[in-house]
């Protein structure tokens, strides 16, 4: 019997360090909507779950601002990346980053904003005025939108105030009549801000952000965070976690889901592409 003791055992000890050994630590790169101290408040308490359901140890990560993101992800920084539909079809070509998940029942849709007391009905009426943008690649906040400007033959000028959230509060505090955003960080502002907030137009749905793994990560490592995440609306914990992200679930994704991005044509970042091939740093902002 104490043999078999020590059997089962050792048989305990040696199953506990292969997994040990097999735990990875993955930085896990999220967009810089808001900031740095808000995500981390967000994102932090779903990775340190998804940590220990998966068995690898999840780091949150970000960068000071959007370009910035661009840059790490260009240069293949982050294991792990929650980015834009735009993002995601940009990195993908190189260095390689592929979706596996996305927000579940949801499309991505640009948003004008103004002050809820403002005079302004209508996109025409912000003729050469200058609007707030978070950055010139922010897909629904900045591309789409201006987008529609341009459509219109209305001329602005483009202000980069480096976060959606950056974006809200200058409207609120009159600084700008109007600027960019999107339906889930509109609504993950205290409502305090966003009481004094209208949105005065949206744009047309899209495909969300992706969550895209870089090609050095295992695929069997990438499986199971995936199949993780998709578990998360099956239980309370899970559910209050994912609503501290405003999502209401994550299902499986696969790279043609973004084929009506890429159907745009957006060119912005192409220039970032191809310095990233070469082992260029960076680039000059568009």
């Amino acid at each position: 019997m104490r043999l078999l003791h020590y059997l089962l055992l050792g048989t305990l000890i040696f199953s506990n360090s292969q997994a040990e050994t097999n735990k990875q630590t993955l930085t896990v790169g999220i967009v810089p909507q808001q900031s740095a101290a808000k995500l981390a408040r967000m994102w932090t308490p779903l990775l340190e779950y998804l940590s220990t359901q998966a068995g690898q140890d999840l780091q949150f990560s970000t960068a000071p601002n959007i370009p910035e993101f661009e840059r790490r992800l260009a240069n293949g920084e982050y294991d792990l990346a929650y980015m834009n539909p735009y993002h995601y079809t940009t990195f993908n070509r190189s260095p390689g980053y592929q979706a596996f998940a996305k927000q579940k029942d949801k499309q991505l849709k640009g948003i004008i904003v103004v002050r809820a007391d403002s005079k302004y009905q209508t996109l025409d009426e912000f003729a050469n005025q200058t609007l707030a943008f978070p950055s010139p690649a922010a897909f629904a906040a900045s591309i789409v939108t201006r987008a529609r400007f341009n459509t219109m033959g209305v001329a602005i000028t483009p202000k980069y105030v480096s976060s959606h959230d950056s974006v809200y509060r200058a409207i609120a505090k009159g600084i700008y009549p109007a600027g960019g955003g999107v339906m889930r960080t509109f609504n993950g502002l205290e409502p305090e801000i966003r009481e004094q907030l209208r949105i005065l137009w949206t744009s047309p749905p899209y495909t969300p952000h992706a969550l895209a793994a870089h090609p050095r990560v295992p695929t069997d490592i990438v499986s199971t965070i995936s199949a993780t995440m998709q578990q998360l609306d099956e239980s309370e914990q899970g559910l209050e976690l994912l609503k501290q992200i405003n999502f209401s679930g994550i299902v499986a994704a696969s790279d043609a889901d973004w084929d009506d991005i890429r159907k745009l044509n957006i060119d912005l970042l192409d220039g970032m592409v191809a310095n990233s091939t070469t082992g260029a740093e960076g680039m000059t902002e568009p």
